[in-house]
């Protein structure tokens, strides 16, 4: 772990800490007071810091996490921002970061259309490209423990959660599926279901692990790319109801009218994402 810089964040204490892992560039935060819970954020470019961020917009994570966590009276997360891959020499690394690979090896067809993922040239991004796999195990099996460890804490996985937007919504459920005994919560914001559509939302939410001890928030707004989810969040929602998650105790789905693919967007609505994380589960 690489340190390379330290920044401030205005409406946060403490300081930003930027590190390399390899060729992966991670930012995190550490709040002030022992905290029991973990949040690792896809896209972290756009966590923290407006310099990296797209269009200039952060989501103001730490900010909205604050002002949750304060109002339970608790600590707010030590939240990790995972960077993708993308370069002007690898323009794909995002895609091949953070798309689902095993429903595409298992037979999910790509949408191969502007407004998916693959591009029509199928030299540029083959399914044999995709290294999700590679990046769950980057970020469970090095990044985390190794921030962790120099910031002497241990989090329980119950305490644990991943959120993501667009491919980093679809990556979120993902990371739970494969790694139910790491995380405990996925916070799919605006999944990008118009790279598989209905095949891919029925593979990944029967991928999930058993409710009761794990919770899913997902949420779409109403404008632009993400009134295209449409059909294939309603199926999804539908799957989950028959896997037993129950709205209101493990499994969140919203509608956020008039507002769409966007940092800004998801910033307007993360203190209700988060209220659903610490919301504890009821058993009947």
């Amino acid at each position: 772990m690489e340190k390379i810089k330290r920044f401030q964040v205005r409406g946060i204490t403490g300081e930003v800490q930027r590190v390399r892992f390899g060729e992966r560039i991670v930012d995190y935060w550490v709040p002030r007071g022992k905290t029991s819970h973990l949040l690792i954020a896809h896209d972290g470019q756009n966590v923290f810091d407006k310099n990296t961020a797209t269009r200039r917009r952060t989501w103001r994570m730490a900010q909205s996490a604050d002002r949750v966590f304060s109002r339970h009276g608790l600590t707010p997360p030590v939240i990790i921002g995972v960077f993708h891959s993308s370069t002007k020499e690898n323009p794909w690394g995002r895609a091949k970061d953070l798309t689902p690979p095993q429903p595409f090896k298992e037979g999910v067809e790509p949408i191969v259309a502007t407004r998916g993922l693959f591009p029509r040239n199928s030299e540029e991004l083959k399914i044999s490209d995709l290294r999700g796999d590679e990046y769950l195990a980057e970020i469970t099996d090095v990044i985390a423990p190794k921030i962790l460890q120099s910031i002497s804490t241990e989090i329980s996985n119950t305490h644990t959660a991943i959120i993501g937007s667009s491919m980093g919504g679809l990556a979120s459920l993902y990371a739970l599926a494969k790694r139910p005994d790491f995380f405990a919560t996925a916070l799919a914001l605006s999944p990008h279901w118009v790279i598989g559509e209905k095949p891919l939302a029925k593979w990944l939410t029967g991928a999930l692990p058993e409710p009761a001890i794990h919770k899913v928030w997902m949420s779409r707004g109403t404008k632009g790319l993400d009134a295209q989810y449409e059909s294939a969040q309603k199926y999804a929602d539908a799957l989950m109801l028959d896997r037993n998650y129950r709205i209101g105790r493990d499994f969140s789905t919203k509608i956020y009218n008039r507002t769409g693919h966007n940092e800004k967007s998801w910033a307007s609505y993360l203190d209700q994402v988060f209220e659903f994380w610490l919301r504890p589960i009821e058993h009947s």
